[in-house]
């Protein structure tokens, strides 16, 4: 058998039992040693097979409290919806000076919006951004004449998901340093924009597991019941 380590020896609560989210919050919480301040993570096995068009699941969500994360915000955006866009907070504004930038490497931001007359630069990049789920898309708000709106909701908590291939959804909702309540308040924020997207296509049992961690630490398995799922 397999020497425990340090950390794991230091680990409270049981990984195998299923839990309610509310239990499952607080070891993590519990269970985050390390320095910084970790991320709480959630992944939710959905009922579903993404290869199917009709049980694709995508979609953003306001976390009520935050993700606790400093976002870097790129706009595709010309005249005054750029104006507009730099006021609201964005890091990166621009139309073709921007498309030129990125082309050539620049990466440095962590959410890209464009206007809907932009979309016909910005598509050229697709290669580029899409591998990295960066790509503008008016199902989650990215591509909107609104860009001031979408810069501030990118800033202020908005989450996009998206299911894997293994009909799998892995988000970060916020720091381990938040609030029971807060965290709390996040979990059910994610599972209910989960539950309002179930696919027509979906048959069966569609939020099958769903677990919470922090970001070095071990996964708490979470009763499904428990967030009304």
């Amino acid at each position: 058998m397999a020497k425990q380590t340090k950390a794991q020896k230091a680990r409270t609560g049981v990984t195998q039992d299923l839990l309610p989210f509310t239990d499952a919050i607080k070891l993590a919480k519990e269970n985050a040693k390390s320095k910084f301040d970790e991320s709480l993570e959630i992944a939710v096995n959905l009922g579903v097979d993404p290869r199917h068009a009709d049980q694709q699941v995508r979609g953003v969500v306001n976390l009520p409290s935050g993700t606790g994360r400093d976002v870097r915000v790129a706009v595709f955006a010309k005249d005054a919806k750029a104006a507009e866009a730099t006021a609201a907070g964005a890091e990166h504004v621009g139309a073709e000076d921007l498309y030129e930038k990125i082309a050539g490497g620049f990466m440095e931001f962590d959410r890209v919006i464009a206007s809907p007359d932009m979309m016909a630069l910005v598509g050229r990049l697709g290669k580029v951004l899409g591998p990295r789920g960066l790509m503008p898309n008016p199902k989650v708000g990215t591509v909107t004449p609104n860009v001031a709106q979408a810069v501030k909701d990118a800033k202020g908590g908005a989450v996009e998901f998206r299911v894997e291939k293994a009909g799998i959804v892995h988000a970060g909702i916020g720091k381990v340093s938040f609030t029971q309540d807060a965290l709390e308040a996040n979990v059910k924020a994610i599972v209910d924009a989960l539950v309002r997207s179930k696919p027509a296509g979906a048959k069966g049992t569609y939020v099958k597991r769903i677990s919470l961690s922090s970001t070095m630490g071990p996964g708490f398995k979470v009763d499904p019941a428990s967030l009304g799922a």
